[in-house]
């Protein structure tokens, strides 16, 4: 009688702060590779799209819809292949593309490597999530996540500062060498430290029909097509405001120099929403604590827009005003997202990573398309933007209103 196969042998872990520290490392790859670009956006206009600088802003939702696309197919690739393949050949696509925007002499060509480079993301940032659920558990996983989160949170507040360096140093092109650097420093690190955690025996075959189950599962409750609904509009708002903003600090306010500085306040400032949701949810609850602040984003862009239009702001404080409003945006992501995404998971734990999968690519993809014509009505005023964000919000309102319990 031949002998039983030896089961797997688990793989050696790293310590778990240079693993937390690797895992925030991926996670920044997507805010590294959108903040960067803000300042950038007045010198690509300028030699690519002189005659339409608005379509500047392309550069930044041209990424997220590549991400969004990106996001459907990581998770079902890592489970079918192993972490390590899918994260470095998202890596290695993700540096290609920047190589080829750093040299295309045109917007169309610099959109096309974008969208491609935002599809290479979604190997880091989705399946450094699977690598964390591979190796912890319950509490101690969510310990992981939220010490990554907290490393990931000062990478909005330096990106800009680092990419306005970059500009003074090698002009904006130079940003997409940086995007290779940190990409090449990074995947080296996890090469050489991470093992592969989902060994062949393991695997499961990647098959279309998988994913067609998981749309028709996703689509089946209606919670979680509201949900995803919601989050689409709640992204909306997010990415119109990221593309218009520093076109509006700089042209409207001329703080086009202090981007950077103001840019960080905000997301430093922002970052506590998500502490702020961790304290009042559980005595809330997700629906209220949603509805409750996508109502309040509408009254507060509708009180914005009226005291903008009446010229109720002096001019020393029309600044500040505008900057209260923008980190009251980002404040909505933090206190919404995290809450949708439970609220949506929650019919569907037993698919729960692909319908993650799904329900996160559904809402990046289209609240693109919501967000970029927002962002390309800009005007000279932010009169465009704050309208789109009180509309977006308000149907988000509406839909919470008729979301089953």
């Amino acid at each position: 009688m031949s002998e039983p196969a030896p089961s797997p042998v688990p793989a050696p872990r790293m310590g778990q702060i240079e693993f937390i520290a690797l895992i925030a490392v991926l996670f920044a790859t997507i805010a590294f590779s959108i903040d960067a670009m803000l300042p950038a956006l007045p010198q690509i206009a300028a030699e690519l799209s002189p005659e339409a600088p608005n379509a500047a802003q392309l550069i930044l939702t041209s990424f997220v819809l590549g991400m969004g696309i990106g996001t459907l197919f990581a998770g079902p690739l890592s489970d079918a292949f192993g972490r390590r393949p899918v994260i470095l050949a998202g890596a290695a696509l993700y540096c290609l593309a920047a190589v080829v925007a750093y040299v295309s002499p045109t917007l169309e060509g610099v959109l096309i490597a974008r969208l491609l480079q935002g599809l290479g993301s979604a190997g880091p940032r989705v399946v450094s999530l699977a690598l964390v659920r591979d190796l912890y558990k319950g509490r101690e996983m969510a310990r992981v996540v939220s010490f990554a989160m907290m490393i990931f949170t000062l990478v909005p507040a330096i990106a800009p500062f680092i990419g306005q360096g970059i500009i003074w140093v090698a002009g904006w092109r130079g940003i997409f060498l940086a995007f290779v650097a940190f990409s090449a420093l990074s995947m080296l690190w996890f090469f050489l430290r991470q093992p592969e955690t989902v060994p062949r025996a393991a695997r499961r075959p990647l098959k279309l029909a998988s994913l067609r189950a998981a749309f028709v599962e996703v689509l089946s409750h209606r919670v979680v097509v509201l949900s995803i609904a919601v989050q689409t509009l709640v992204f909306a708002c997010l990415f119109a405001t990221l593309s218009a903003t520093q076109p509006i600090l700089d042209q409207v306010y001329g703080e086009g120099d202090r981007f950077p500085i103001w840019f960080a306040l905000i997301a430093v400032v922002a970052g506590s929403a998500s502490f702020i949701n961790a304290r009042l949810v559980v005595r809330l609850g997700m629906r209220r604590m949603i509805s409750t602040t996508l109502a309040a984003q509408v009254v507060f862009s509708a009180l914005m827009l009226a005291a903008k239009a009446g010229g109720i702001w002096p001019p020393a404080l029309a600044f500040p005003a505008h900057l209260l409003w923008t980190t009251g945006v980002f404040f909505m992501t933090g206190l919404t997202i995290g809450n949708l995404n439970a609220l949506g998971l929650e019919p569907v734990g037993h698919v729960a990573g692909m319908a993650a999968s799904v329900m996160g690519a559904i809402a990046t993809v289209v609240s693109v398309v919501l967000a970029a014509p927002v962002g390309l009505m800009f005007d000279g005023t932010a009169y465009p933007l704050m309208a789109g964000v009180a509309v977006f919000a308000a149907a988000g309102w509406g839909l919470m209103r008729v979301m089953p319990r």
